[in-house]
């Protein structure tokens, strides 16, 4: 479960920039290919914010869907599966990544 890991990141960044402040709610973004569970993620942030004196802090997760260039044949598709990385148009495994990789804190709201 690499989620406990993911939230004990997510208050090491949050923390410094309360600024001793209570946090309400944090927003994080979280790519597809990143393989969230978001049940496992928000089970392990309630353990962790009690941990890192953050009690009332909710975490507000925006998922994004993974999204490819193919260099083969030049399409940009969707991927359906995060279990596979190839273009949905020629089959191959030569692709770029455009989007779905991401782990990000977006914002956070303090009181």
């Amino acid at each position: 479960m690499h989620e406990l890991s993911l939230c004990q990141a997510i208050a090491g960044v949050v923390k410094p920039y309360a600024g001793g402040r209570r946090v309400d709610v944090v927003r994080v973004k979280i790519g597809a290919l990143r393989q969230v569970v978001p049940e496992s993620l928000s089970f392990c942030w309630t353990l962790v914010r009690d941990y890192e004196d953050m009690p009332d802090a909710e975490l507000e997760m925006e998922f994004v869907a993974a999204e490819v260039q193919c260099r083969s044949c030049g399409r940009q598709s969707a991927i359906s599966s995060r279990w596979s990385l190839l273009c949905p148009n020629c089959q191959s495994a030569d692709v770029e990544i455009l989007c779905g990789d991401e782990f990000l804190v977006t914002s956070l709201d303090v009181s």
